[in-house]
């Protein structure tokens, strides 16, 4: 049976949304075509009518989590009075520990983003420049410092901090190193870290 175009696109962007789920919960290769095309409902038979590879679905669907990240860390920026201590506090929260399947997806695919071909990493790079221009804006200006390079540290500290918290297995120590993490990331942005 075929589907009309707009119905093709649908299921196209359905697979894509999906897709980037399942590769932040499963990573790359922890998830086949077979299974990326059950989970959005079709059947894997026309999974290479709309993709050329599995690489070109994974860098999509990197895409697409990218953008949903920074719209998420905008939307919470937007709604705090306080938009950079927002944003560190979701992002170094249990709650974002927790959700890996719609968390950051530097933190679920980093490492094994690094290990991808250009293709899989080239939206990566993208999103790491909007989140570190994000941060740019966000972290409260001081005098001689450059804002753009603490934006760097403090990204790199968010994103090991999270994937770190992942990895424990004691709860308890996994949520101090949260709460350290916010501390140290809070020192640096306010241009008090120790020369």
């Amino acid at each position: 049976m075929r589907v009309s175009r707009a119905q093709a696109e649908a299921n196209r962007e359905t697979v894509i949304n999906v897709a980037s789920r399942l590769f932040r919960e499963h990573g790359f290769d922890g998830i086949g075509l077979k299974d990326l095309m059950k989970g959005a409902g079709l059947t894997q038979g026309g999974f290479y009518k709309q993709f050329r590879s599995k690489d070109d679905l994974a860098a999509l669907a990197s895409g697409r989590a990218m953008e949903s990240a920074i719209r998420r860390w905008s939307r919470v920026a937007a709604g705090s009075s306080d938009p950079f201590g927002a944003v560190v506090g979701m992002y170094l929260s249990t709650g974002h520990q927790e959700e890996k399947g719609d968390g950051c997806p530097l933190a679920a695919l980093g490492s094994d983003a690094a290990r991808q071909s250009e293709e899989v990493r080239a939206p990566f790079q993208n999103g790491i420049e909007a989140h570190l221009q994000v941060l740019d804006e966000l972290i409260p200006a001081s005098d001689g410092t450059k804002q753009y390079e603490k934006a760097m540290v403090v990204l790199s500290l968010m994103v090991g901090a999270v994937t770190i918290s992942r990895i424990m297995t004691d709860q308890a120590m996994s949520e101090r190193l949260l709460e350290t993490a916010a501390d140290a990331v809070k020192h640096i942005a306010g241009g008090t870290e120790e020369e």
